[in-house]
């Protein structure tokens, strides 16, 4: 996002954050009613526009905004759109990810209110992982000829029970309305969102074998202080790498593996 669209998100998120905090407010419910506002705005072009012409005053699409959505959702909803249309956006699609990200964000502040957020952060994580490992289970969720009820229905029955509520309504989300991203991108992108919400950052750590509980704390505590923010870890258990370890952060590697270490030597032989 440019900057008038970077502030107008920032000013949302501070008021998603106010109403959350508010016990009386549902962040479960709000997060449906905000996907939903999601999906209206990214299929109507034309209103969309509307809503976020420079042209016309802020209040006049603040009104037009609540003629529209009360009655269709409650009121913490409609007061979030509303003041969202009123800020100033650099480009109409803006702020239907602004609004996307924001749904998002009150179903992960459900799971943070009920002690659930690590686990969500944890079952994102294996998901993308069972995603990455099935080509099978990929092409089944990222087919375009296949309704989006039945993608709902295949994710239903396999997180279903098995994973926090909260898992289950971001991945059907993410998949019944892809909005043009790749399923890998989305899922990374609200691991992010998710770590976000205790202000901390995400690490894929990759090994050969398990770490132990005193190594997991011992690597969480040195990546915190090498970072300067307290971070989460994801672990992943991958033969191949032979022994040592790969941490991944956002888009920097340190990679201490036996098998990079011997395709360097290769890499080296052959120069």
């Amino acid at each position: 996002m440019n900057g008038a669209s970077r502030e107008a998100l920032s000013t949302a998120r501070e008021a998603l954050d106010a109403l959350t905090d508010n016990t009386s407010v549902d962040a479960g419910k709000l997060a449906g009613e905000l996907a939903a506002v999601t999906a209206l705005l990214d299929r109507e072009v034309s209103l969309r526009r509307v809503l976020t012409d420079p042209a016309q005053a802020g209040e006049a699409k603040a009104e037009l905004a609540q003629r529209l959505l009360s009655g269709q959702v409650d009121g913490p909803a409609v007061d979030l759109v509303s003041g969202m249309v009123r800020s100033r956006w650099s480009q109409s699609r803006d702020l239907v990810d602004g609004l996307e990200e924001l749904a998002n964000t009150a179903d992960l502040t459900a799971a943070q209110k009920a002690g659930g957020l690590d686990d969500v952060e944890d079952e994102l994580f294996r998901f993308g992982r069972i995603v990455s490992s099935s080509n099978e289970l990929r092409s089944a969720l990222t087919d375009k000829k296949a309704t989006a009820s039945a993608k709902g229905e295949l994710l239903r029955s396999l997180l279903g029970g098995k994973a926090n509520a909260v898992t289950e309504r971001l991945v059907v989300r993410l998949v019944t309305q892809p909005r043009g991203r790749s399923l890998e991108s989305g899922l990374e992108s609200l691991s992010k969102l998710a770590a976000a919400r205790r202000d901390r950052m995400v690490a894929v750590v990759t090994t050969a074998v398990p770490l132990t509980d005193q190594q997991k704390q011992r690597l969480g505590a040195v990546l915190a202080k090498l970072y300067g923010r307290p971070m989460h870890l994801n672990l992943d258990v991958d033969p191949t790498v032979l022994g040592g370890i790969s941490v991944r952060v956002g888009d920097e590697v340190i990679d201490g593996t036996i098998a990079e270490r011997l395709d360097e030597a290769t890499r080296r032989l052959a120069g």
